[in-house]
């Protein structure tokens, strides 16, 4: 696979984004809204974490923006310490305001790149990832973070993802790219369309679910599992 990176998004540009859209990720029943599916993809890594890890201490929500995972999460595995990661400030300042009330653990906040986090092994019992992985670019970059979070987890811990994902077979891809941009403009209209496909283009190198399942196994998840999976989005993820 050929991508030229230096045509996207750097990490200042994506923190910029992100810093004015502090409200627009606060939506604990909607979600994100250019997500499909989103309250559905939410539940259902949050209802298995807490199937998986109903004892869970320690939770890792990477790319946390306004902390709407971590709240779900609390409400089916209460008091757990929060360590919670994003590029933005101000979604984390927003995370901890809304999350503190709500645990009798301790919040812990990571303003960095997720590749970048220095964090004990084998400490989390739950890792979540919402729409935050698909901002890495090369196989490097990838089988990092993959590999990072087995390290974190203790065993038997859990990590699940809910991302934007593309496809290994071409004519595939363009199928489901053309039917989430139907839902787009049903959403918002032709120029909603076109507005969220260019920062999408901007900003993200998403990869196939294929691509992230092989390397869930790749760095040792003993148990992988599909949640859901509509267009170019999925939940996924596995039990160390």
């Amino acid at each position: 696979m050929t991508t030229h990176y230096a045509k996207h998004a750097t990490n200042e540009e994506i923190k910029v984004r992100f810093d004015s859209s502090v409200e627009r990720f606060s939506n604990l029943e909607t979600g994100q809204q250019t997500t499909i599916d989103a309250p559905l993809m939410m539940d259902l890594c949050t209802d298995a974490a807490a199937m998986v890890n109903p004892q869970a201490k320690e939770l890792l929500d990477i790319g946390c923006g306004a902390g709407n995972y971590t709240l779900k999460m609390l409400q089916k595995v209460p008091h757990l310490n929060c360590t919670l990661n994003d590029l933005s400030l101000p979604m984390l300042q927003k995370a901890r305001e809304r999350i503190a009330p709500i645990t009798q653990g301790s919040v812990t906040l990571i303003q960095d790149d997720m590749r970048n986090m220095q964090l004990p092994d084998g400490h989390f019992d739950i890792v979540l990832a919402a729409t935050t992985l698909h901002h890495l670019r090369g196989d490097a970059d990838w089988m990092l973070m993959f590999k990072k979070v087995f390290a974190l987890l203790k065993d038997g811990g859990s990590f699940w993802v809910s991302d934007l994902i593309t496809h290994d077979t071409a004519a595939i891809n363009s199928l489901f790219r053309q039917k989430y941009g139907r839902y787009l403009e049903a959403l918002g209209g032709a120029d909603y369309c076109k507005q969220v496909w260019e920062y999408v283009e901007f900003e993200d190198t998403p990869r196939s679910l294929n691509y992230q399942l092989g390397l869930l196994g790749k760095v040792g998840f003993r148990s992988i599992e599909i949640l859901h999976k509509n267009a170019v989005f999925a939940a996924f993820g596995g039990v160390k």
